[in-house]
């Protein structure tokens, strides 16, 4: 059962993209009522036991102590010397009563015995079945977390693409300038215009050489650009970041809200280097390229209020 935590965590970003299960808080009550019984019916078998001990010793030191005297009495023989016949029925009333008396001390420790068995076995199970509820129970939680981890991004995902607001551009003496991981850079243009004005002229996402080839996700057209692995993400247009987290398969991602419902969306990130609500100049760095498995690479996408749309031509490829 250990095994079904990681795979139930590794399994949830594909949740994003399917119904989402839903794990019932009934279900996890459930289970922790049967743990706080289980600790109950421990805790009693547990005190028993314990009790048990000193019963078990009391009994077998009142056997071994009668047994001392019986056995004195035996050595004396049947007819005390001088006693006469009532002496000799009073001895032998003593003698038969120390070995009923003997004989129950014996029963009672070996009575106690087998309920302390009884109880031993009892115990094994019951702590048996808490290692089993307790791991479902933490099974269930971990599914929940994962789930509603999830959950939250997707929600936090879908309210990116809701809203779009205009980006903050510094400027210096009518310039843009554009800030990135050693300071300013050399400004791109002076008048970037908004989003859609520079189509064709957008920032490529990656500085230096790459090799791009068209892919598509979700039914989408997007592109993926092989490059070194840990190389800056770049910002393609000033714009306020909408989303900065994992979500799905697209790993890693930031997405940017570039105003009048134009969006960029860049993922498969190895490090994610702003935060929602940061303002990005063009050409300022969000993060680094990083690996799914498959070499290092940048997935890039334009979106177009709900629309994807062919980036290759925003990028002028």
């Amino acid at each position: 059962m250990r095994r079904l935590i990681p795979l139930l965590l590794l399994a949830a970003p594909a949740l994003a993209f399917a119904q989402t299960p839903v794990i019932s808080a009934t279900a996890i009550d459930t289970l922790d009522k049967r743990l706080t019984m289980l600790d109950k019916e421990i805790g009693t078998e547990r005190r028993e036991l314990g009790d048990l001990g000193p019963k078990r010793i009391a009994a077998a030191t009142r056997a071994r102590l009668r047994g001392r005297v019986l056995y004195k009495m035996l050595r004396a023989g049947l007819m005390p010397l001088g006693g006469g016949f009532n002496s000799f029925v009073d001895h032998a009333q003593r003698v038969e009563r120390l070995r009923r008396a003997i004989k129950n001390d014996l029963d009672e420790e070996a009575t106690l015995a087998s309920r302390a068995k009884t109880l031993s076995l009892s115990l094994d199970t019951l702590t048996k079945e808490k290692t089993e509820v307790s791991e479902k129970k933490q099974i269930l939680e971990a599914a929940k977390v994962a789930i509603d981890e999830e959950k939250r991004r997707r929600d936090a995902f879908d309210r990116a693409f809701g809203t779009s607001v205009g980006p903050t551009i510094a400027k210096s003496e009518g310039e843009i300038v554009v800030y990135g991981p050693s300071g300013k850079m050399t400004p791109e243009s002076i008048d970037p215009g908004s989003f859609k004005a520079r189509k064709g002229r957008l920032t490529f996402p990656v500085a230096g050489q790459a090799e791009v080839r068209a892919t598509t996700k979700e039914g989408g057209p997007a592109v993926e650009i092989k490059a070194s692995l840990g190389a800056a993400v770049r910002a393609a247009h000033a714009g306020r970041v909408a989303f900065a987290d994992r979500y799905g398969t697209y790993g890693s991602l930031v997405i940017l809200d570039h105003g009048d419902r134009c969006y960029t969306v860049s993922a498969n990130l190895g490090t994610i280097d702003v935060k929602v609500g940061d303002e990005l100049s063009a050409g300022e760095k969000l993060g680094t390229v990083g690996d799914d498995g498959r070499g290092p690479s940048l997935y890039f996408e334009v979106r177009i209020g709900n629309d994807k749309v062919p980036p290759a031509a925003w990028l002028g490829l």
